[in-house]
């Protein structure tokens, strides 16, 4: 009986979700906001059909937010065409970097100052709530490979890149915790947890993403052979290069953030060695089968086909993994008491710390005032800092620090969800109508 009524309550929210997504993009309502509520009701505060509790489920948890964020990593890969000599990645690199790190620093500051934290606890919340999301954030990221619009570039660069960086001062926390090897005066957690752990994951990514690209388009131009089951292929670079990251004690995040990326420059560099210079426009996919392998296997389209394939199967699980996590978000703030702090935090958070880190990251860019403000606004917190939280507890974090990481995390999370929600529509829909050239330099 509960099955049934499982699969009616989920039936009846995909079915509605995909009769009203058209009416969604015209309000000022985002999918996600109707998750976290639909998910608040199925929980304990509800009917209580849905019962996840954040630390004794916390594994489960754990698993289901990763998955949830290496595939959106890879699908951010896929959708940044520009070359990494563009230059807008240097404006990317600037949010995901400086503005995560400053924003770490302003959190860690404030916990110790303001919440009585001690400094690895500051530091470790600080790692949990600086990433931005790149799973609820798709109506502010590049809308396919071909969008050249420099904010949107730079807030899908940043939310690709930062879930990784993050790695780094989340181990520092725990180190500090007594949860996590730092080495003497902190020597291994430098060598290991930020250069080499920063570095292998983006190497094993790259490697990985463009020899299984080159391959299978070898294959297929060639041979005429390894053609069809593209959503294997994506979900097999998304495993792969994740458990090589893993084994070899780097960041996964990035090493499948790097796959995507690398998969999508195979296709470019395939198209640069056979056509002319250009940006190459979107196809749509053949529907019979004998379509699909005429152009799959052809020497100019087998790139482009492959990607879109890709690209597309993975956006779908994008979506479906977004409903679930979100869902699940919303059944689990039935475990929490918003706690007093948070009622200054949050705006703290939202409304200074990331427009004042943002703004001293781009102070020397000649992006426009509007660009700049939408940069300082959008920074989405979501199902990466969910998993942050998850991992923290599952590594040993005390359960009084866990209780109040639950609280401040999941207070955060729904509170982005709701406000960046109502904002996107509007504020996005004025920025196209003000949108600058194109051609206009980052820096």
């Amino acid at each position: 009986m509960t099955f049934a009524i499982w699969a009616v309550v989920l039936g009846l929210l995909l079915i509605t979700m995909a009769m009203t997504g058209a009416l969604l993009k015209r309000l000022p309502v985002s999918p996600s906001m109707l998750y976290l509520a639909a998910g608040a009701a199925l929980g304990p505060a509800g009917v209580a059909l849905l019962h996840l509790d954040p630390i004794n489920d916390s594994t489960v948890l754990e698993h289901v937010t990763e998955a949830a964020v290496l595939i959106s990593l890879f699908v951010t890969g896929l959708k940044l065409s520009a070359p990494l000599s563009d230059i807008r990645w240097r404006l990317a690199i600037s949010l995901a970097l400086g503005a995560m790190v400053l924003t770490v620093g302003a959190i860690a500051l404030i916990g110790v100052a303001a919440l009585g934290l001690p400094v690895g606890a500051a530091i470790l919340l600080g790692a949990i709530l600086a990433p931005t999301d790149p799973v609820l954030a798709s109506e502010v990221q590049v809308a396919d490979p071909q969008d050249r619009d420099r904010l949107r570039f730079a807030l899908t660069g940043e939310g690709g890149l930062n879930d990784g960086l993050a790695f780094p001062f989340a181990m520092l926390g725990l180190g500090l915790l007594g949860l996590h090897k730092l080495g003497p005066w902190g020597a291994r957690w430098l060598a290991i947890d930020c250069l080499w752990a920063i570095a292998g994951g983006l190497l094993i990514g790259a490697v990985s993403g463009r020899l299984i690209g080159n391959l299978v388009l070898y294959l297929r131009v060639r041979h005429r052979e390894a053609v069809g089951f593209d959503e294997f292929l994506a979900l097999g670079l998304i495993a792969l290069s994740y458990g090589i990251a893993v084994l070899a004690h780097t960041y996964g995040f990035l090493a499948v953030f790097a796959a995507g990326l690398a998969l999508r420059r195979a296709e470019d560099t395939r198209i640069a060695r056979t056509s002319s210079p250009g940006p190459t426009k979107e196809m749509a996919l053949p529907v019979d089968e004998g379509s699909r392998t005429a152009v799959a296997t052809d020497p100019l389209q087998a790139g482009p086909y492959l990607k879109r394939a890709i690209l597309g199967f993975n956006e779908q699980m994008e979506r479906i993994v977004e409903v679930a996590v979100v869902l699940i978000v919303g059944a689990m703030l039935a475990f929490i008491s918003v706690p007093d702090a948070a009622y200054w935090f949050v705006p703290v958070l939202l409304l200074l710390i990331r427009p004042v880190c943002v703004w001293v990251c781009i102070a020397g860019s000649t992006t426009t005032r509007q660009q700049r403000v939408l940069m300082a606004w959008f920074g989405i917190r979501g199902i990466g800092s969910v998993y942050y939280l998850l991992y923290a507890i599952n590594h040993g974090l005390d359960a009084g620090l866990a209780e109040q990481f639950i609280a401040i995390t999941l207070t955060v999370v729904a509170t982005s969800i709701v406000i960046h929600g109502v904002s996107v529509t509007p504020l996005m829909q004025r920025y196209a109508r003000r949108k600058p050239p194109t051609g206009r330099a980052l820096f």
